[in-house]
């Protein structure tokens, strides 16, 4: 039913006119210090793309790459241990997996989910006039780099981390009660990067309130201290192409804008009859970082505006 040609969040097979399996698969190197919270990230972040989909997780395997020589096996221990708590707190469970031996630790989830083949929420399918909902702050890329650097101190970090580790399970299931025409998640191409996959697979265009976007605080000290990831300098240059920005769009907002998320929040496209009733919902569910940022419109399709 899905698969790679729209760039969705993860492959859908309908096994019959009741049940589809949704397969996704994610890993990446550790983006905080701490073992635990590394687990629990990436494990959040595999989840993330089977909560897209409008999916529900059945079980997961394990994906490592670790530096046997270099570290000891009580790190993987934490780290296998953050993403069995953090899959727990999900419903399911890790029922297996593989390592290598690596240069540098890798860690993430192969999940296998399931959905009703008609309730499959893709990202090609949104319409002119549907609203955009953001339902996670952005600035994680960006955070995560002074991190590495030294230049965040423990609040930050521990903000950053909680915001990363926590499952978008409520926004899905909200969305799937409220109704979507379609979603992704905001990851490593930004919210413009992945806003623009839904406008070419749907072919419309969408314009972007700046400053109705929710991003976290301490992003704009480290962008004037040019503490910005080479991801999200590279989405930037790539969103330029498709992106018209209003001049009094600064480029400090433009960065954050397209910073490469870990775990970032879903992106709903709902539509607009229903936008009121899923905001809410989504800050009764304890989403409280949810809100409207822009919607779609007819124009040059895969065409994104952003505006003050």
């Amino acid at each position: 039913m899905v698969g790679a040609d729209t760039t969705d969040d993860a492959a859908v097979f309908r096994l019959d006119d009741r049940t589809a399996i949704v397969q996704t698969v994610d890993y990446f190197t550790p983006v905080v210090d701490n073992p635990y919270d590394f687990g629990q990230i990436a494990a959040a972040n595999s989840l993330s793309d089977i909560y897209a989909m409008g999916a529900r997780p059945l079980f997961a395997l394990n994906i490592v790459g670790f530096p046997v020589e270099s570290f000891p096996f009580s790190l993987l221990a934490e780290i296998l241990k953050g993403s069995m708590d953090k899959v727990a707190e999900a419903g399911i469970t890790i029922a297996g997996g593989h390592t290598v031996i690596d240069k540098e630790p890798k860690y993430g989830l192969a999940v296998t989910g399931i959905v009703e083949p008609d309730k499959v929420v893709r990202n090609s399918t949104a319409k002119t006039g549907d609203v955009l909902i953001l339902t996670k702050p952005l600035g994680t890329g960006i955070i995560t780099t002074g991190i590495k650097a030294e230049m965040v101190d423990a609040g930050t970090t521990e903000k950053v981390t909680r915001l990363m580790s926590t499952l978008n399970k409520r926004a899905s299931e909200v969305m799937i009660e409220v109704g979507a025409s379609a979603c992704t998640d905001v990851t490593g191409f930004g919210l413009v990067g992945h806003l623009h996959e839904i406008v070419a697979a749907s072919g419309v265009a969408a314009r972007i309130r700046s400053s109705q976007t929710p991003v976290m605080d301490e992003v704009w000290r480290l962008i004037k201290e040019k503490c910005v990831p080479g991801g999200s300098l590279e989405n930037k240059r790539y969103a330029d192409s498709f992106t018209t920005w209003h001049e009094n769009v600064h480029e400090s907002m433009r960065l954050a804008l397209c910073d490469a998320q870990t775990s970032g929040g879903l992106l709903i496209v709902t539509p607009p009859q229903k936008a009121d009733r899923m905001l809410s919902a989504l800050n009764e569910a304890g989403v409280d970082a949810a809100a409207v940022i822009g919607r779609i419109e007819e124009g040059p399709a895969c065409c994104i505006f952003v505006d003050p």
